[in-house]
């Protein structure tokens, strides 16, 4: 749990800070205004006090939990009142072009010398990522040394707003993280589900909480506090069930408006409980994501991966599991009966994934619903150029990431192409907070 009055003092400080003097004249000055926000809220980045039509460089940099260096650069040119508006002036060069008001966030990438497939997701949401940005005199590259810093100022990125609790939950066998926003409730509520990395990750969970919903973050396998070998689902559908019927019978939340949002493998699992199982869901978000499993669940063969008939590697080695996913590919009898679904389904398909055939599951999706009267139930999104990790917006995207480290290193492709990706990422969790605001808060 947060001190919200630890984080409303963070949220006080100033916003900018000059660092260069250039004798009587006012100081080249820039701001990112507001200074600490939410990870899915804009930042306003502006230099002041510059000589007209100069050629100037934009430079963000973020030091991630692990250790590693992110950056992302572009050039500028000021106007004819010296002034650069990242909102409205186009970049004609660096790590991306064009007017993108969001681009030193989202184009964040590894800095040279970096350890390969690494990939930036936020591990503990009690702090933030700190994004340092600079003001760099000509149109120069991070690895330029005679680079001179006319100006900088800092963003403090946070996934969870003051006021919002965290309460770790570990009750009838359930594993997660449960995040309530502020006030007594009661709150409309999603289960989080993630797919085959494993693990427990709260992030989305708590940007959710921070936007009014209570948000049960679920681990189902790669943790320590499940059942059985790590590297293995040990559990089935009676613990997907408990954990929807824990967040649904919590005293703060609204037990008739409970959703369940799904991210890859964690699609199949949240369309078998709405399905399958018995579990009453209000909505449903799936993104790139199958109708079916590869695997029995549990999954008594051994370690997840070792069934590698339909894996593909590219020249570097690098695993591709379209295929895996294939609608052809997937255990028959696991194919969820799409045609009993009984509340509203939004399913978002980003056209360049390489690790899901989400376009595929999707058009079955679609095919199954009409064939059953139930066209009206859903919401299909796509979107040329996207990958398959679409996450909350202005966050950079890992095209290939390491994967696993035993019995050795293995990389996978996740696609996405880096403009495209971003743009992606802002529409549609807009149009998934909008759509959980139609059907969790009637």
């Amino acid at each position: 749990m947060i001190c919200r009055s630890a984080v409303t003092r963070r949220l006080q400080l100033p916003l900018g800070f000059i660092r260069w003097h250039s004798g009587s004249s006012p100081a080249p000055f820039l701001s990112a205004s507001p200074a600490r926000a939410l990870v899915d809220e804009s930042v306003t980045i502006r230099a002041d006090f510059l000589p007209p039509h100069r050629p100037v460089t934009l430079r963000s940099r973020l030091r991630s939990e692990d250790g590693d260096l992110w950056e992302a650069f572009a050039h500028y040119t000021s106007d004819s009142r010296g002034a650069v508006d990242v909102a409205h002036a186009p970049a004609v060069g660096g790590s991306y072009l064009g007017c993108e008001p969001m681009g030193l966030f989202w184009a964040l990438e590894p800095a040279p010398g970096s350890r390969e497939g690494i990939r930036l997701r936020k591990k503990s949401v009690e702090t933030p990522h700190l994004v340092d940005i600079s003001l760099l005199e000509g149109h120069v590259t991070p690895t330029d040394t005679r680079s001179v810093e006319l100006a900088a100022a800092s963003a403090e990125r946070w996934y969870i707003a003051p006021g919002v609790r965290r309460v770790e939950i570990r009750e009838r066998g359930v594993v997660g993280t449960l995040f309530l926003p502020p006030g007594p409730g009661r709150f409309p509520a999603i289960l989080d589900l993630w797919g085959m990395g494993g693990g427990l990750h709260e992030y989305r969970s708590a940007l959710f909480a921070s936007r009014g919903y209570a948000s049960l973050a679920l681990a189902y396998f790669g943790h320590s506090d499940l059942p059985g070998p790590q590297d293995s689902i040990n559990v089935g559908d009676s613990y997907f069930k408990t954990a929807f019927h824990l967040l649904q019978a919590h005293p703060q939340v609204c037990s008739d408006r409970v959703g369940i949002i799904g991210l890859s493998f964690g699609v199949y699992l949240m369309l078998r409980m709405a399905v399958q199982i018995g579990v009453k869901a209000s909505c449903l978000v799936g993104i790139n994501g199958p109708i079916g499993s590869f695997m029995e669940l549990p999954e008594p063969a051994g370690r997840i991966g070792s069934d590698q008939t339909h894996w593909r590697f590219d020249e570097r080695g690098f695993a591709n599991f379209r295929e895996v996913s294939s609608p052809a590919n997937l255990l028959p009898h696991s194919r969820v009966k799409m045609e009993n679904l009984q509340c509203p389904l939004m399913y978002v398909v980003g056209e360049d994934d390489q690790s899901t055939s989400s376009a595929e599951n999707a058009a079955l999706i679609e095919e199954t619903l009409r064939g059953a009267g139930k066209s009206h139930l859903l919401t299909r999104l796509s979107y040329p150029g996207a990958g398959h990790l679409i996450e909350p917006p202005y966050t950079p995207n890992a095209p290939v990431s390491l994967w696993k480290v035993k019995p050795q290193k293995l990389f996978t492709q996740w696609g996405g192409r880096p403009q495209q990706h971003a743009a992606a990422q802002e529409d549609s969790w807009r149009r998934i907070l909008d759509f959980m605001a139609q059907h969790l808060r009637h």
